[in-house]
């Protein structure tokens, strides 16, 4: 497998791992970024565009610019605009989500905070009538959803990740704040900004550029690498098969589950899981928020990272059936979510993607891939290059 990129001197070992996930990892097309002190330091991709793709058949190869939905990593750019909207003035993070949204206090959510939603607090990871892709892709249909859901916990008293009410709790909330949708929010404060290849809901000139790839599960291998458990405990492994656990109920939000490649869904907004992006997109994001990037821009003041990253749910997660760490918005470092030290934050997507940043060193990581795994929080391929930066960093 040719790989294409460059990587600065003294990061070879993050080329050398890129090119063991296509040898032995099942990489079908991937590409990873990693900016250092706002400098990028890696940039390699490999493979063909589409997983369903053979290079050997004239497939299209993945280029320098091609960009894959990236899941759950979206949750990360979304936090950031309601913790922008924080730095402005414009949103309280102590105020209750009612106060911008009054509808939202229905079922006894009354004391919800704006922080608890930003930290998997809200008590409405599940809805009790899931939406259909199509009533998902609506906002408003969404929000007056999840505003009429009575909360599992009380708000504020215990975590489980929002896998997929994320996507309206943080869209609504910054339609009352800004009279803005997030997708054109993230376009216009953060994305053209920062010069990034990322986008909440693709525009219609950019679908048909034909720079984003055909996503797909594949197999993971037996052994996917030192200190990741390939196969789940049993515990969640039964949450997950149990149709009417808190765990099956969150994911299955959105049913049936949509197609992820069916241009419909890709124009839609929804910031808890079909954000697209490429891996410098969502690198160069990460690194504009923990400092300037090469032309300046930088997104987060140094009080805001240390907000975002800051610990507001810790310990076994109600949804997620393990132990997890949230600050306002993003996963830390921890064993469900291995970053690269204690002081990192970011979001991994489900089966692959993984951005992140890490103030204390200055780097910043974006992997994005067409090939999902079974993983929720952490894959075998991308684990395999944060170690190898990790190395590289002396961390």
């Amino acid at each position: 497998m040719g790989v294409n990129g460059v990587v600065t001197e003294g990061f070879e070992p993050v080329r050398d791992a890129f090119v063991r996930n296509f040898a032995t990892g099942g990489e079908r097309g991937a590409a990873v970024t990693v900016y250092r002190d706002g400098r990028r330091v890696v940039d390699l991709w490999a493979g063909v565009r589409d997983v369903d793709g053979d290079a050997a058949s004239g497939s299209a190869l993945w280029e320098h610019g091609t960009a894959q939905i990236v899941r759950s990593a979206t949750k990360g750019v979304a936090a950031a605009v309601l913790l922008m909207l924080a730095q402005r003035g414009e949103l309280d993070l102590d105020a209750p989500v009612g106060e911008y949204w009054p509808e939202f206090k229905a079922a006894g959510k009354e004391r919800a905070l704006v922080r608890h939603l930003l930290a998997h607090r809200a008590g409405v990871p599940a809805l009790d009538r899931p939406l259909t892709p199509a009533q998902a892709a609506d906002p408003a249909l969404g929000a007056a959803a999840v505003a009429a859901q009575t909360p599992a916990w009380e708000p504020g008293t215990d975590h489980g990740y929002h896998a997929q009410t994320y996507t309206w709790l943080t869209g609504e909330l910054v339609r009352r704040v800004s009279g803005r949708p997030i997708g054109d929010w993230v376009a216009t404060e953060i994305a053209g900004p920062a010069g990034l290849g990322l986008w909440i809901g693709l525009p219609e000139a950019e679908a048909e550029t034909g720079r984003v790839g055909r996503v797909g599960r594949v197999q993971t291998p037996e052994t996917a690498g030192p200190g990741l458990r390939t196969r789940p405990k049993r515990s969640v492994a039964d949450a997950y098969a149990d149709p009417d656990s808190l765990t099956s109920r969150a994911f299955a939000a959105i049913t049936p589950p949509p197609d992820e490649n069916d241009p419909a869904y890709r124009a839609a907004a929804l910031p808890a899981s079909n954000g697209i992006a490429t891996a410098d997109g969502l690198a160069r994001f990460y690194a504009s928020l923990i400092g300037q990037v090469d032309d300046g821009t930088r997104l987060f003041t140094p009080a805001t990272v240390e907000l975002g990253r800051r610990e507001q749910s810790a310990g076994p997660d109600r949804v997620l059936v393990i132990g997890t760490r949230f600050g306002l918005g993003y996963m830390l470092h921890g064993t469900a979510s291995p970053l690269l030290t204690p002081g990192s934050f970011g979001h991994p997507g489900r089966g692959g993607p993984l951005g992140f940043a890490d103030p204390d060193s200055g780097i910043a990581f974006g992997y994005v891939t067409n090939g999902f795994r079974k993983s929720v929080t952490a894959d075998g391929r991308a684990q395999a290059l944060v170690r190898a930066v990790r190395g590289v960093v002396g961390l």
